[in-house]
This record gives C-alpha cells, sequence and structure tokens, in this order.
C-alpha cells in the first residue's frame, strides 16, 4: 500500500484560505496514482494520497525561517 505525501506552501494566499484549489488536489492525487501504477505496478485503489499546505512560518530554509532567509538573500543581491 503505498502513500504518496504532498506538501504545497501557501504562499501568496490569505490566512486561512486554501493554496491550491479542489480541482488541483484532484489532480495531484490522480497523477501521483497513476504514476505509481505506471512505474510499479501499484493498483489505483491501494494508494493513498495525502496533500498538505503548509504555512510559511511553518518551514525554513538555509538554516532560518523562510522568511528571515529571503529577507537577507534580498539584502545581499539588492
Amino acid at each position: 500500500m503505498p502513500i504518496v505525501t504532498i506538501q504545497v506552501t501557501r504562499e501568496g494566499t490569505t490566512p486561512g484560505a486554501p493554496s491550491i484549489t479542489a480541482e488541483e488536489k484532484a489532480a495531484l492525487i490522480k497523477g501521483s496514482s497513476e504514476l505509481l501504477r505506471d512505474v510499479l505496478g501499484k493498483p489505483l485503489e491501494s494508494t493513498f494520497v495525502v496533500i498538505e499546505e503548509i504555512d510559511t512560518d511553518n518551514w525554513g530554509w538555509g538554516g532560518l525561517p523562510v522568511q528571515e532567509f529571503r529577507h537577507r538573500r534580498a539584502a545581499r543581491t539588492g
């Protein structure tokens, strides 16, 4: 039973609003399931897909919260 986890950042969205539409989520689920079927021979009905929407304050980059990392990078290249 394969389990696929897709994490999508919520960048550019209103707090509390979904970052991707229901149609986009359905396409991700379908595409991921079909990929596992085509590559590994896994039946569609045995594949689980989990989509997580991650707020930007809940992830980091380069050892820093992502917003701080971007601020510092912009200051260096500015």
